[in-house]
């Protein structure tokens, strides 16, 4: 290349940096001015969208925190419940069964009672009933039947029923003169209360 062609080159970028320089500054300060406060607003919404999302998200959470602990109460409500249901049919399973047996208990009760222990003949059978009854009063307590057999004590009409009230002078009011018939617990629940004379 010559020296002349290497100066028209040099003189056509010059001419090109002071074009590129010139298309730099198109507006004026008004302008640029404008833009800045353009980018702020946009700006400025971004945050107050994120804030939003934000705070619409704390909600959110809170709201699932809240709905955390009403559930893990409910379960441990039901747990509870469960446990004493299962607590009840524990002790009171034998319920029915523990019903049915009363009249036997009465029935060997009132065998003993009729009987004439007095007498030589019958006395191994009264022996032989009462060991049964024991065994079987000693069999039914281990699971929790108790008798009731107030005679003596103050009326309670949780326990005992008033099958008839009389005046006593031997007495004070309002307590069991005479047990009919025994009453019996299961695990302190009554399966069959005491019939009872009441004094008044």
């Amino acid at each position: 290349m010559s020296n002349e062609e290497n100066k028209v080159n040099q003189e056509e970028l010059h001419t090109q940096d002071v074009e590129m320089q010139d298309a730099d500054v198109v507006g004026s300060d008004a302008d640029v001015e404008w833009n800045e406060e353009s980018e702020r607003d946009i700006q400025e919404a971004k945050i107050a969208q994120l804030e939003a999302a934000l705070l619409s998200s704390e909600a959110k959470i809170k709201e699932q925190q809240d709905s955390v602990l009403r559930a893990k109460a409910e379960m441990e409500n039901m747990r509870r419940r469960t446990e004493q249901e299962i607590d009840k049919a524990r002790k009171f399973a034998l319920n029915k069964f523990s019903e049915e047996l009363l009249p036997v208990i009465d029935n060997l009760e009132r065998a003993i009672a009729a009987a004439d222990a007095e007498n030589e003949v019958v006395k191994p059978i009264v022996e032989g009933v009462e060991m049964t009854h024991k065994t079987l009063v000693d069999a039914v307590a281990k699971f929790g039947l108790k008798e009731i057999n107030p005679e003596g004590e103050t009326f309670n009409p949780e326990l005992h029923q008033a099958m008839s009230i009389q005046e006593s002078a031997d007495h004070e009011a309002n307590t069991v003169m005479f047990v009919m018939q025994k009453g019996y617990e299961l695990n302190g629940r009554v399966i069959r209360p005491a019939m009872v004379m009441v004094s008044k």
